[in-house]
C-alpha cells in the first residue's frame, strides 16, 4: 500500500501517526513539508480529498496566523492557501494520503481510518494512550 505523510517531525501528534503508519507494517513516504511544501494543486487536492475546507486546514497556534489578519472572514481560499504556501507552517498536520482516503490526522488516530487493519500488536502514544490492544485491535 502507498502511503504519504505530510510530516513534522517536531510534532508529537505527527511523530504518532508516523508510528502507527509503521505498526501497520507500511514504510510511508515521508514529506517534511515545512522543508518541501505540496505544490498549491497538490495542497487544494489535499484539502478537498479530506472534505476540508481550507479554513478548517490551517494551523493557528505557534504560527503566524494572527499577525497575518488570517482571521478575517474576508480573506478568500486562494488568499488562505497563497499564505499556507509562503509560510508552510500554516498547513495543519499531518496530512496522510493511501489509496483508502486523505485525512488531517487530528487526533493521531484518525490515521487508523485510512489504514489496512495490518497493526503488528499493541500500539501507545508517546504520551502513553494506549490506542491499539496486544492483538493489533483499535481502542479508541
Amino acid at each position: 500500500m502507498t502511503v504519504t505523510i505530510y510530516h513534522n517531525p517536531d510534532c508529537g501528534t505527527s511523530r504518532n501517526t508516523l508510528a502507527m503508519i509503521r505498526n501497520a507494517g507500511i514504510e510511508p513516504t515521508v514529506i517534511e513539508y515545512l522543508s518541501t511544501p505540496p505544490s498549491r494543486d497538490a495542497l487544494k487536492a489535499m484539502i478537498a480529498d479530506a472534505g476540508l475546507s481550507v479554513r478548517e486546514a490551517i494551523r493557528e497556534k505557534g504560527t503566524p496566523f494572527d499577525e497575518l489578519g488570517l482571521a478575517d472572514p474576508a480573506l478568500d481560499d486562494d488568499a488562505l492557501l497563497d499564505a499556507m504556501l509562503v509560510h508552510p507552517i500554516l498547513i495543519n498536520r499531518p496530512f496522510v494520503i493511501t489509496p483508502i482516503g486523505t485525512r488531517l490526522c487530528r487526533p493521531s488516530e484518525v490515521v487508523l481510518d485510512i489504514l489496512p487493519e495490518t497493526h503488528k500488536g499493541p500500539f501507545a502514544k508517546e504520551d502513553g494512550e494506549q490506542v491499539l490492544d496486544t492483538e493489533g485491535k483499535r481502542l479508541v
